[in-house]
C-alpha cells in the first residue's frame, strides 16, 4: 500500500485543521492505521491510532479531547481532525499503516510501522 499525506498548513493557535491520508495498491480496510508527528530536533512521536475496521481509536494523552482519527474504509482513507491547535502541535505529520490484520497497539510504535506516507507540514504559531 502507498500512502499520501494532504491537509497541512499554517493555522493559528486555537484553530483548526483536517489531515487526510489516501491509499492506494492495497486492502486499506485490513490495516490499524496512525499518525505520528516530528517536530524539529525531537525524535517522530505517536498521535493517534485507529483499528482497521474504525472501530477502536487510541491517543497520546497531550491531543485528547482535541484530535480526532477517523477513517472511511470505502474511500481509501484516513483522517485526523485536529482542533484547539497549540504552537507544540507544529510538527511534520505523518500517516502510517500497520501490518495487515493487525490490532491497534501495532501503530503505536515507531519501529512497527510497515508504511510511512510523506510528511505534511502543520504550523500553529503562538
Amino acid at each position: 500500500v502507498q500512502l499520501q499525506a494532504s491537509g497541512g498548513g499554517l493555522v493559528q493557535a486555537g484553530g483548526s485543521l483536517r489531515l487526510s491520508c489516501a491509499a492506494s495498491g492495497g486492502t486499506f480496510s485490513s490495516y490499524p492505521m496512525g499518525w505520528f508527528r516530528q517536530a524539529p530536533g525531537k525524535e517522530r512521536e505517536f498521535v493517534a491510532a485507529i483499528s482497521w475496521t474504525g472501530g477502536s481509536t487510541y491517543y497520546t494523552d497531550s491531543v485528547k479531547g482535541r484530535f480526532t482519527i477517523s477513517r472511511d474504509n470505502a474511500k481509501n482513507t484516513v483522517y485526523l481532525q485536529m482542533s484547539s491547535l497549540k504552537p507544540e502541535d507544529t510538527a511534520v505529520y505523518y500517516c502510517a499503516a500497520g501490518p495487515t490484520d493487525a490490532p491497534i497497539r501495532a501503530v503505536f510504535d515507531v519501529g512497527s510501522i510497515e508504511v510511512w506516507g510523506q510528511g505534511t507540514q502543520v504550523t500553529s504559531p503562538a
